[in-house]
């Protein structure tokens, strides 16, 4: 437990200092840049927790220009091993409801050049197989079972630039690459984690599924801020089981010793 540094990226209530005790503020410049904004350096039940808002603690970066990578590095010299990241989604499948919790096991990065139209654009999309480390999965199963908390213990997240797309035929063609949930590009933290051999962990969090709905104008962006809200406290609470629970020594996947 001793080599264990578990980092904590999120937002939307998930950078709250009062999980933490004895919360210190650190101030980290990478090659990148700086991360999003100060990491929280504290202690959770004896284990050493980083957290750090994704998005700033205001929200007021917009998600093409968060710092992914400067985030993941920044994480790295506060000397995190493990790396639990948190992010809203929309769902492609009707099974996924708003309040689900999707636990990651595939990643497909899917750039789109924009041009007002979807059909002509053009389109890269690269799978990413089980970019997880398999026993952080099953600890974050397991407690979610324990709590009874609504979820699916696998999926595959579309990551995208731009606006996150809504419409029908949009969400039916993303549904056919084999997508359950969508959200913005995360895939730089991915990528560099793996990189860096840090091990990485997603939590995604169902926000919508207006996609699927014959009337798309009634969901509304307080609906969906209402569900982030529940969702960050569900997901807090989930974290706070965990955290003391963790244990992966002789995990090849992570190379704890």
């Amino acid at each position: 437990m001793s080599n264990i540094k578990i980092a904590i990226i999120g937002g939307s209530g998930l950078d709250d200092p009062q999980i933490l005790k004895n919360p210190t503020e650190l101030n980290i410049e990478t090659p990148f840049g700086a991360p999003a904004g100060p990491l929280l350096s504290g202690q959770i039940n004896g284990v050493e927790v980083v957290i750090l808002a994704r998005h700033g603690r205001a929200h007021t970066i917009m998600p093409t220009k968060v710092p992914y990578r400067a985030n993941i590095l920044a994480l790295k010299q506060a000397g995190c091993t493990h790396i639990i990241a948190t992010t809203a989604c929309g769902s492609l499948k009707e099974e996924i409801k708003p309040r689900d919790l999707v636990f990651l096991d595939q990643f497909i990065d899917f750039t789109k050049q924009r041009n007002l139209t979807f059909f002509e654009d053009k389109v890269v999309h690269t799978t990413m197989a089980e970019p997880f480390c398999p026993q952080l999965r099953g600890v974050l199963i397991t407690a979610a079972k324990n709590l009874q908390l609504a979820h699916h213990e696998t999926g595959t997240m579309l990551t995208i630039e731009g606006p996150r797309f809504s419409t029908r035929a949009e969400s039916r063609y993303f549904s056919g690459l084999g997508a359950d949930v969508i959200n913005m590009s995360t895939v730089p933290e991915v990528i560099l984690a793996r990189e860096l051999g840090l091990c990485y962990g997603s939590i995604a969090m169902a926000t919508d599924y207006d996609a699927w709905r014959e009337d798309e104008a009634a969901v509304t962006w307080e609906m969906v801020l209402n569900v982030m809200k529940d969702n960050a406290e569900k997901v807090k609470k989930l974290l706070l089981e965990i955290i003391p629970k963790i244990n992966f020594a002789g995990c090849q996947h992570c190379g704890v010793k």
